[in-house]
């Protein structure tokens, strides 16, 4: 009978070490995925506040080539009714001619022609220069609303950003100033969680207490779909010791993961959650202390708004 024992454990032991490291590969291919992904990400929202930029310069571009129209338009229009007043003034001394010598009469009759021809020749530049004009101002109208629309869906999403990170700090209110932090810049929100509040040292099992306040704020997030999630493991420089995993960024991949599944078992749409490990690689302290070190071990949960709003807006 233990014999039998000794085998059944044997070949669980065997089964489980195969599956852990199937876990792990999936694990690894789905981090390097998903860093490829948040940078993509980053990109975007950068190249978006370029094209805004790029807008509002053309914008103004625009504007003063509408004054320009505008003087130079008023001016033909002077330039115009001087003519027209010149012309009158000439059809009425023509009249008063009629009676003086032919030579006369023909010269006035040039004049007068010329005058024709001038005044045609300013009515046909009004008249494109009005059209011109008239076009150069639906283009500024058409560009004025695309960057009000860019820049209502911004401010939405900073305003979204904004109750966000009220809710946020609002659910989590009694771990703040405890191993936990909410802030809001960049038009993301980072919250920040130390290890004291979540792991044990080497462990990547998470505590009754950081397990209640992963679960508060997962009662926030699955109110917000359209919110990117990002998890972080960070862990400070000491090496691994233990002999389940390889090194700290294995750790830092599993305490992320770990976050990851207690979000998602509380109605966080997985396909918002980004998981990645950094290691010790990002640190926010000195480790060279007992207190750089405690810092540096946290879990980052970065919350970014999604922008396909915008990018479909530019791309139109």
């Amino acid at each position: 009978m233990l014999k039998k024992v000794a085998i059944l454990l044997v070949i669980t032991f065997t089964l489980n070490g195969c599956v852990s490291k199937k876990v792990y590969q999936e694990l690894e291919t789905k981090f390097n995925k998903l860093r490829t992904s948040n940078s993509e990400l980053i990109k975007e929202k950068d190249a978006l506040l370029t094209a805004k930029q790029g807008l509002e310069a053309e914008l103004a571009t625009l504007k003063d080539e509408y004054e320009t129209l505008k003087n130079e338009k008023k001016s033909l229009d002077n330039e115009y009714a001087s003519l027209q007043n010149k012309y009158k003034n000439l059809d009425e001394s023509y009249a008063a001619l009629a009676t003086q010598s032919s030579q006369k009469l023909a010269e006035q009759s040039k004049t007068n022609q010329d005058l024709l021809v001038q005044l045609e020749e300013k009515e046909r530049k009004l008249f494109l220069e009005s059209e011109r004009l008239e076009n150069l101002q639906k283009e500024l109208d058409k560009r004025s609303q695309e960057i009000d629309e860019l820049q209502a869906l911004i401010d939405a999403k900073e305003a979204q950003m904004q109750q966000l990170k009220n809710a946020i700090s609002s659910a989590l209110h009694n771990f703040e100033g405890n191993g936990l932090t909410v802030v809001h810049k960049n038009g993301k929100i980072y919250v920040s969680m130390e290890n004291k509040l979540l792991f044990s040292s080497g462990s990547w099992a998470v505590g009754t207490e950081g397990k209640n306040a992963v679960e508060q704020l997962a009662s926030v997030l699955s109110q917000n779909p359209d919110i990117n999630v990002l998890i972080e493991g960070h862990t400070d420089n000491v090496p691994y010791k233990g002999t389940t995993l390889i090194d700290n960024w294995d750790l830092s991949v599993k305490r992320a993961t770990a976050i990851v599944r207690i979000l998602k078992n509380k109605g966080v749409d997985p396909t918002q959650i980004t998981a990645a490990g950094r290691s010790e690689f990002v640190p926010i302290s000195d480790n060279t202390t007992a207190e750089g070190k405690a810092k540096n071990r946290r879990i980052e949960i970065i919350l970014a708004p999604n922008l396909d709003e915008i990018s479909k807006l530019l791309k139109e």
